[in-house]
């Protein structure tokens, strides 16, 4: 990555505060934007440094976090003495009792003990213990001297540390992050780094989540032999302080963004404690407190470059944000700086949710008498990226004129398309044709491209644009922020409203749309919407509906040469050889409704379509003959038998 300018950290908690640190050691210029600490995932943690005790499975998520726990010493001992802090940091071993038989087998990494010696090693422990399995690699460091000791050195390297500060927006232009709307106005930089934690997903479209943790701490009476090592017990976790404080953890609810202690959250808590250890049932209670957890769909980290393409993303540690820390900063900071990718990281590649494997089409070619066997290299598929989410097909359909909707589904289908654009208006006023559209289609596999279709005005559409993001969210795709923009006052031709288009656009890209305008074929008005942060621009071939083909095929050649955002070439489209043609000129998808709905049979006409979409593409990438004024013979004339 260009990492030549200043590098901005979203977040400021632990992994935040870690990348800047190994960043600046590095001699990056870094400022980490901080938005309250309080809620955080710091503050929902013990932290226990605990890969074997908590069980994670054999995987690159145990090779990671194994990875992180050996450099640990050497971390925390460059954190002590640039900072002058202590961080707590005891790797002395981890106990985990278990109330139900195991099969009692040791390995190198653990030791099972038995309940009749368990009290030589931790008395007091409650009478349904059986006994325990002892991990004596596995530690703790104190979350929160670590977070002071991370700031102090931070601030000393000379990191710049801005508190209470909001990430509002991020405002994204040619594929790219032009710069940060927060609370205290705009901020840009050359490379950001998203570790906010839960909070990413409010500022873009990913799989995070908040999972709520509420923490309680006791003070362990003088006098009585406090614990001296983690308790890890079966959804409960004692972790002794050497100022005596015991922190007990942690509930782990799935409530969203509701905030504070609650009185089951805490019965539940405190009940399992002292099941675990039934003296601390008398303790003080110190202290109460809670945060959010970033959790994701498969309770693992999203690591490296995201899209924009000067984004990266450090987010979704789930239960192991403070054992993960070091590895995270290092991985993080040799990615900005050397692009060097740790092998390790790309399991955890932020696409990974959406990420299809590039297929191959087997093309051959059997020669009479000879054996049937491929001769030519396959081809692989060339898939199209839109506001950062890619998909496999470049043909993109509608669902209006259909006769029926079991056509309409049997078309989409034989399409193999992926995005299929829906009018807002009709589908909430149950239009003719529109009856039941909602439900007829399977979402899941699906992309929905909502339109403002009958919109004559850009208020009209920016109002429309925002229904059909709900709508969107309704039907399952929370994270859709796509819109097609129509704004077209003209009843007759259905010629779209230049500056109506413009203005509408503007507003909705503030807005955190990714707006698709339809568009007549205007090169400047295209570069306008290009520059503004649209997500592609779609002129059209002809007027909607016509079936004239490609009539201003000039002007959308050169909006195709001058674009760095895909171009859709959208209405107008009758036949497969039109649709070839306007991938052939180096279009990146199409749009069609019409031709394939009024067709006599729209399911072939459907498939025809997405075929010539293909053909023409695959023409594009190969590059055409050059045009020649004279006959050039295929066979060479020299060598020629006499």
């Amino acid at each position: 990555m260009d990492s030549t300018g200043e590098i901005l950290i979203i977040g400021g908690g632990i992994i935040g505060l870690s990348i800047a640190v190994d960043l600046r050691l590095r001699g990056a210029s870094v400022t980490v934007l901080s938005r309250n600490n309080r809620q955080a995932a710091t503050r929902a943690a013990a932290g226990m440094l605990a890969p074997r005790a908590e069980g994670i499975p054999p995987g690159p998520l145990l090779d990671l976090c194994l990875k992180s726990r050996w450099l640990y010493p050497e971390w925390i001992r460059k954190l002590e003495d640039v900072s002058g802090l202590e961080t707590g940091y005891r790797p002395g071993g981890i106990l985990a009792p278990v109330y139900e038989a195991p099969d009692p087998i040791g390995d190198s990494d653990r030791v099972w003990l038995d309940r009749s010696i368990l009290p030589h090693y931790q008395p007091g422990l409650g009478d349904e213990v059986i006994g325990a399995w002892w991990y004596p690699e596995d530690g703790q460091v104190d979350n929160r001297k670590l977070f002071l000791a991370l700031q102090k050195t931070a601030e000393k390297l000379g990191v710049k540390i801005e508190e209470g500060i909001e990430v509002r927006e991020i405002q994204q232009k040619q594929g790219k992050i032009k710069s940060l709307l927060t609370s205290r106005g705009e901020i840009e930089a050359g490379i950001y780094v998203l570790a906010a934690g839960s909070w990413a997903s409010q500022l873009l479209p990913l799989p995070v989540y908040p999972v709520k943790g509420q923490m309680a701490a006791v003070r362990m009476p003088a006098g009585v032999s406090p614990l001296q090592r983690v308790i890890f017990g079966p959804q409960t976790y004692l972790v002794p302080r050497q100022e005596g404080r015991l922190i007990i953890g942690a509930t782990s609810e799935n409530v969203g963004w509701q905030t504070g202690n609650t009185p089951r959250g805490l019965q539940t808590l405190l009940d399992r404690a002292t099941r675990l250890y039934p003296a601390l049932a008398d303790w003080e209670i110190e202290e109460i407190w809670w945060g959010f957890r970033p959790g994701t769909p498969d309770e693992s980290p999203l690591l490296g470059i995201a899209s924009p393409e000067n984004l990266v993303l450090a987010i979704g540690h789930y239960r192991n944000g403070i054992l993960l820390a070091p590895a995270t900063a290092s991985g993080i900071a040799d990615l900005i700086l050397s692009s060097r990718v740790d092998p390790l990281l790309e399991h955890f590649r932020p696409d990974r949710f959406y990420r299809k494997p590039l297929a191959a089409v087997p093309m051959s070619v059997t020669v009479s008498n000879a054996p049937s066997a491929p001769i030519a290299a396959p081809i692989e598929r060339d898939p199209l990226t839109i506001a950062g989410k890619t998909f496999s097909s470049r043909l993109m359909t509608g669902t209006g004129k259909y006769p029926d909707l079991q056509t309409t589904r049997d078309s989409i289908e034989a399409s193999a398309c992926e995005i299929v654009t829906v009018a807002v208006r009709r589908v909430q006023t149950n239009a003719p044709g529109h009856e039941g559209l909602a439900e007829a289609i399977d979402w899941s596999k699906i992309w929905m491209l909502p339109n403002t279709a009958g919109c004559q005005t850009a208020e009209e559409a920016i109002r429309v644009a925002r229904l059909g993001r709900e709508m969107a969210k309704l039907l399952g795709q929370e994270d859709n922020n796509f819109i097609k923009l129509e704004v077209i006052p003209d009843a007759k031709y259905l010629l779209p409203d230049p500056i109506g288009t413009l203005q509408a656009a503007e507003q909705l890209v503030k807005e955190g749309f990714a707006v698709l305008p339809y568009i007549n074929a205007d090169p400047l008005l295209a570069k306008r919407l290009e520059e503004i942060g649209c997500a592609t621009v779609m002129p059209l071939g002809s007027p909607i509906g016509s079936g004239q083909g490609i009539k201003n095929e000039a002007n959308i050649a050169i909006i195709i040469e001058s674009a760095k955002i895909p171009v859709v070439v959208d209405a107008g489209i009758g036949t497969p050889s039109e649709a070839a043609r306007a991938m052939e000129m180096g279009a990146d998808a199409l749009l069609i409704n019409s031709a394939i709905a009024l067709a006599q049979d729209p399911v072939k006409m459907a498939r025809a379509m997405a075929m010539a979409a293909e053909a023409g593409r695959l023409a594009y990438r190969a590059g055409r003959m050059p045009l020649k004024t004279y006959a050039s013979a295929s066979s060479p004339l020299t060598g020629t038998i006499a």
